[in-house]
């Protein structure tokens, strides 16, 4: 007997959807919005229970009726002989979708539903069903439009898309039945026909991988599911689902046999990838999918497959997990990876940002419109050249640009009349550009044979693409112009800092390096934090306290790696004591004052706010303060929000209460519209040296930070 069935599935989907249910052998098949509906037996809605890919939830319409109003609706379901699907001592779930002229709350029309169910079971039986949540008898989908409610059985239960393999996922997960359509509209089904390998270079917890090789076996997406929406329902034939079973694990077994291992997935994060191989375990295709953790940057021709065959990826969403200018470099790379390493392939990237897909600089062949839940994806798709192709085409590319050469120019126009200076005072680390042309917005900083580069933050009426491509032309120049290597230049969005996002990491890399500086050395790192470990512009600042340390006890508030600690040290100070809220930068000062001979009780950390700590403190006991607060903190670990425009005075005098007679602060800022409260401080003797703090390469960044020294009068 054959039944009608509403197939749902994500939007985007239904074209693939009304092909597969037609494989499944459904009949009368025509799309709606989001869904599929056609006819078929109880067999072939159980088969699309099982092997449906795509499907969201199946459907089994019982009557459709009247519900312009509660009383409408009431009366429509209590046309349903209920006792026929249900037990009275059974358990029941209400999906209710929909709205009316009388019914304006899904959660209302959902009760009215229940209560019409009950109240009939009641009457005939005397007990009635309850309300299960989880795994109940029998799921009702009410579907309420154009004043008409649809009553259907859910043979489902939960929705397909869950196929009991995925316990763990990452961030952004991708849903099955997405990833499945996905490798469809990628051609997986042909070229898995073929024997072509699959790699995904940033796979998360595995599922483009695992839904790949499902495939592949001929495993039936729903075969490890241990419930379905039928199983409670008193219409459930058992008989004919454990054939329907049976025969999808003969499937599976005999796929096994003959999965091929051609399965790559990378990630960078270790702990995403034990929970890919567990998922891949409970799925039954681990052997076949050889996961390793590696950044795609980092990938090496020897882990790739030596067969050309399609590359599939879900990357990181700029709406979710990054900004969209640093997911930009993440992109272009994945287009050079693709031309450079992966010539003669099939490629399909999802992204929500179609912004970003423009920068791989690959020709598109085919874009659809697919939706991960709420948020509208696109699922772009490429044919990659051949190498010899691509190379002719990237011959004529790296000549720079008419703005990229002007770029260039200022940079090694700043170098050389740098380059005395450098010379002469032995300086490593130090600036090179500072957003000279307006439109090229970045700073350029090296660190050794290392160049950092820092992109300031583009306004939003900027164009994304066109910033992007300005960014591109400064990483094309800066290793030319300098003569580094371009894995030695690493790029970094700047953008206000907030609280603990300050302290946060951008990365795992480790990748500590030595640096000197007047005779200190010290440890930076490019890669895992927003700064280096190394303010360049207080570098004046830091050789006037290694000058004026010898024999003092120094004190250094928001201490930051304590290169100002090390200093000192270096100088001669009696001691050193640092403050900082962060553990994180507290050990990094520790390694920096231990790579330079200083430890013991001499050479004090302390992990604290410094706000509090300044209040905690009772006696004089420093000869020479560093007073570096930030312009903004709201961190948990502070008291209250920290605003260096409005709490200086207190935090200034707090400190002078801490200095011995004949001592001095040294107060330094970061804030550009900082303006010193003179009134309020008048009782100190104080000095704006800011332009004394300012090497030549920060002179012409005069609000790059602003610096006081403060005595008391009778100490001047």
């Amino acid at each position: 007997m054959s039944s009608t069935l509403f197939v749902t599935c994500p939007k985007g989907l239904e074209l693939l959807l009304q092909e597969e249910l037609a494989q499944l052998g459904l009949t009368d098949l025509r799309q709606t919005v989001a869904g599929v509906q056609g006819s078929g037996s109880l067999e072939e809605a159980y088969r699309v229970c099982l092997w449906s890919r795509l499907g969201n939830r199946v459907l089994m319409p019982l009557h459709e009726c009247a519900a312009q109003t509660a009383d409408e609706l009431y009366s429509g379901v209590q046309d349903v002989s209920w006792l026929d699907h249900i037990n009275s001592s059974g358990s029941l779930l209400i999906d209710f979708n929909g709205r009316s002229e009388g019914i304006t709350n899904t959660h209302f029309g959902a009760l009215k539903v229940k209560d019409a169910i009950v109240d009939q079971i009641r009457m005939q039986t005397g007990s009635r069903p309850e309300i299960a949540k989880v795994n109940p008898d029998l799921r009702i989908n009410v579907y309420l439009h154009r004043g008409r409610a649809r009553i259907s059985l859910d043979l489902s239960g939960e929705s397909l898309h869950r196929r009991a393999y995925r316990l763990q996922s990452g961030e952004a997960p991708l849903k099955e039945n997405l990833a499945a359509a996905v490798l469809i509209r990628a051609g997986w089904p042909e070229l898995m026909q073929a024997h072509k390998p699959l790699l995904d270079p940033m796979c998360g917890s595995g599922t483009l991988l695992i839904e790949a090789a499902m495939m592949a076996a001929d495993i039936a997406p729903g075969l490890s599911r241990k419930r379905y929406g039928f199983q409670g329902w008193k219409g459930h034939k058992a008989s004919l689902w454990a054939s329907l079973v049976a025969a999808a694990e003969t499937r599976k077994t005999a796929g096994l046999a003959e999965l091929e291992n051609c399965f790559f997935g990378f990630d960078q994060d270790g702990k995403v990838l034990r929970a890919a191989r567990q998922n891949a375990a409970r799925a039954g295709v681990e052997s076949a999918i050889q996961f390793t953790t590696s950044r795609i940057e980092d990938l090496k021709q020897e882990l790739l497959p030596e067969t050309a065959g399609l590359l599939v990826t879900n990357p990181p969403y700029g709406e979710r997990l990054g900004e969209t200018q640093q997911l930009m470099f993440l992109y272009r790379y994945l287009g050079d990876f693709l031309k450079q390493q992966l010539p003669g392939w099939q490629a399909a990237i999802l992204s929500s940002n179609p912004e970003l897909c423009k920068v791989t600089g690959l020709r598109a062949d085919k874009s659809y419109k697919l939706y991960n839940g709420a948020l509208e994806s696109r699922l772009v798709t490429y044919t990659i050249a051949e190498l010899a192709m691509v190379q002719a085409v990237e011959t004529d590319a790296v000549t720079l640009s008419q703005g990229a050469q002007m770029f260039a120019n200022r940079l090694q126009k700043n170098r050389k009349q740098l380059s005395r200076w450098i010379k002469k005072e032995g300086v490593e680390c130090y600036r090179v550009y500072d957003a000279d042309i307006p439109e090229y917005n970045v700073a350029v900083d090296l660190y050794g044979d290392k160049v950092q580069v820092q992109e300031y933050a583009p306004p939003k009426k900027i164009d994304a693409v066109k910033a992007f491509a300005r960014l591109q032309e400064v990483m094309q120049a800066v290793p030319v112009t300098l003569q580094v290597a371009p894995e030695q230049v690493i790029l970094k969005q700047r953008k206000r800092q907030q609280g603990s996002s300050q302290y946060e990491k951008q990365g795992e890399s480790h990748r500590f390096f030595e640096v000197m500086e007047h005779g200190c050395r010290l440890l930076v790192n490019l890669h895992d934090y927003l700064d280096t470990g190394l303010f360049l512009d207080h570098r004046a600042m830091r050789r006037r306290l290694q000058a004026e340390a010898a024999g003092k006890d120094v004190l250094n508030l928001f201490c930051y790696t304590a290169t100002a600690s090390v200093h000192a040290a270096v100088g001669g100070a009696r001691s050193t004591t640092s403050v900082d809220m962060s553990a994180t930068y507290l050990n990094w000062a520790k390694r920096n004052l231990e790579l330079n001979g200083f430890t013991g009780e001499a050479h004090q950390l302390v992990q604290s706010d410094c706000v509090k700590w300044l209040h905690q403190q009772r006696q004089p006991a420093y000869d020479l303060i560093f007073l570096d607060p930030p312009t903004f903190s709201n961190s948990k670990r502070m008291q209250g929000v920290f605003d260096v425009q409005r709490d200086h005075v207190e935090l200034v005098e707090q400190s002078m209460r801490l200095l011995k007679p004949g001592g001095v602060l040294y107060f330094s800022n970061n804030y550009r519209q900082f303006t010193l409260d003179e009134a309020a401080l008048s009782a100190y003797d104080i000095s704006n040296i800011t332009g004394q703090t300012l090497d030549p390469d920060f002179k012409g960044q005069h609000k790059i930070h602003v610096c006081f020294c403060i005595k008391r009068k009778n100490d001047a």
